[in-house]
């Protein structure tokens, strides 16, 4: 059973009928196809048709960074032991300033306490999420509200049944018809995109960061070990499932899908910013930071002929090593931390796959998950595996080398990975109990709890950026100070003040001509 399930992930064993164990040329962009169109979709990707002329303009950034390494060795930013280890002073905190803080805490003092139905109303009459999940607005108030129970219900550990005993307009079967409803595909997905792009809008997020940078990470959902993708977590020692989130450097969540837990993520993170990147209409990714768990030698190959950058924060620094080819040259001093076991024929010879790997991730043939799952460590020995990995390496080397020297560029990473940390806490805030055993048995449902999760999390993000930027307008209006680089250190994943349980009242008649097709008034002129 093993050797099958390698056999099935390097796909030397293949089913016709399967979506992931397909045949390769199944898989992939027919060879047919891929000759007819190549220089299509070389244009496409940005890539040129040799590999040498990728490979050159490379190898001098990667010279280059071998200096940049080699000068900060001799400045002291980083040593080398005689075991060939590297050693890399933490990074100094900055400076804590009191009057940023304390115009944080008074701002959030003065915009108050909240009631979670109360914010669900006014971030659906600003953004009309609601018309969205249902293809149209709601008829009445009813429908309305077993609407914000069904996310709630997906959203959170709480279940039909509780959710209709705390909303006193409801019953179970309401919200369970609702929450079916949910599952239609993509609907979800769409109503992020219109919180996120309402959020994006505001002034203070253009100072939280240019939305071309994007951290991703996983979060674990307790669940019962019955589930089918369920597995231990090996932090908590529990079962859990897996929702596997990026998190834009404006403090949205962009993108999101379940996931298995205790499994690489490159291929989760990589599919992520491919399918962002798709619209036309937004900012594209152009860096992804991730832990270690989000970085493999393929990841980076693919995600770099995607055209974005995967930059991981890497777990034991120290032992990491350099890896060259041969014929490059290296600065001196830098000896210990070298491996010259890069083969530039390796990429050479499997270029032409490489670039219909790539340009089959693009065209949405295959996802990132099911190609790198492919093309990951099962499948080594494979003329494909074996270019992705030789050029991951030099890719990997050539970041290293910035991550190194550039004292800014490490901050930087670091940064946007905190700052995914702070929206983990507001996700855990909203979902902080257990998947119940009876849910999350099909895919469909577990896309459901993952969207309606990040869904949820993106309006208390969406609702603070909002207040927050009705607070400054107000506050420099009356002539109180507030500068932009204390609204820059600030951030929206702020949750004590939002009261996410108790009895839910949707007070709907205040937004009804924005949120009902027939508001109260116009039923009794109609009767």
């Amino acid at each position: 059973m093993v050797g099958l399930r390698k056999s099935l992930r390097r796909g030397s064993v293949w089913i016709d009928h399967s979506l992931s164990y397909r045949e390769r040329d199944q898989m992939l962009i027919s060879p047919v196809d891929w000759c007819a169109d190549r220089e299509r979709h070389l244009s496409i990707l940005s890539l040129p048709a040799e590999a040498d002329a990728f490979l050159e303009p490379l190898l001098k950034h990667i010279h280059a960074g071998l200096e940049a390494e080699a000068e900060a060795k001799q400045q002291g930013k980083l040593t080398v032991d005689a075991q060939g280890m590297l050693h890399l002073p933490a990074l100094q905190a900055l400076p804590e300033e009191i009057d940023p803080k304390r115009t944080r805490d008074l701002m959030f003092k003065q915009i108050g306490d909240v009631q979670f139905p109360d914010l669900l109303l006014e971030m659906d009459a600003q953004t009309n999420f609601s018309e969205i999940l249902l293809a149209r607005r709601a008829k009445d108030e009813r429908e309305l509200v077993a609407l914000y129970a069904a996310l709630i219900a997906h959203g959170t550990e709480i279940d039909a049944k509780s959710i209709a005993a705390m909303t006193p307009q409801l019953d179970p079967d309401h919200v369970s018809v609702a929450m079916r409803a949910l599952e239609a595909s993509g609907r979800l997905r769409r109503a992020n995109s219109r919180v996120v792009e309402f959020q994006g809008k505001h002034a203070i997020a253009e100072l939280w960061g240019s939305g071309n940078t994007a951290s991703s990470d996983i979060m674990s959902l307790d669940a019962s070990k019955h589930l089918w993708n369920a597995r231990v977590d090996p932090r908590r020692r529990t079962h859990a499932a897996g929702v596997y989130t990026h998190v834009l450097d404006q403090h949205g969540i962009v993108y999101d899908q379940p996931i298995v837990l205790n499994e690489r993520q490159a291929g989760p993170a990589i599919e992520g910013v491919v399918r962002y990147n798709d619209s036309t209409e937004r900012v594209r990714l152009s860096l992804l930071a991730v832990d270690t768990h989000g970085d493999t030698n393929p990841g980076m190959a693919i995600s770099k002929l995607l055209s974005f950058d995967l930059c991981p924060r890497l777990r034991d620094l120290a032992e990491r090593k350099l890896f060259l080819p041969r014929s490059l040259e290296a600065p001196a001093g830098l000896d210990q931390v070298l491996v010259r076991d890069v083969s530039l024929e390796a990429i050479r010879k499997g270029w032409d796959e490489l670039l219909r790997l790539a340009a089959s991730i693009r065209s949405g043939r295959v996802s990132a998950n099911v190609a790198l799952q492919r093309f990951g460590s099962a499948a080594q020995g494979d003329p494909v595996h074996r270019a992705a990995d030789q050029l991951g390496r030099l890719l990997r080397t050539l970041f290293l080398c910035d991550y190194f020297s550039n004292t800014a560029f490490r901050r930087e990473i670091h940064t946007i990975l905190n700052r995914g940390e702070s929206v983990h806490e507001l996700q855990r805030a909203v979902y902080f109990g257990r998947v119940s055993p009876e849910r999350g048995r099909r895919r469909d449902e577990m896309i459901a709890i993952s969207g309606s999760h990040t869904l949820l999390t993106n309006l208390v993000l969406a609702w603070n950026t909002h207040r927050m930027q009705e607070m400054v307008e107000h506050w420099r209006r009356t002539g109180r100070k507030i500068e932009d680089a204390w609204l820059a250190g600030m951030g929206p994943a702020h949750f004590v003040h939002v009261n996410f349980r108790g009895t839910f009242k949707f007070g709907v008649s205040r937004f009804a001509e924005m949120l009902l097709s027939q508001t109260p008034s116009t039923a009794k002129k109609l009767a």
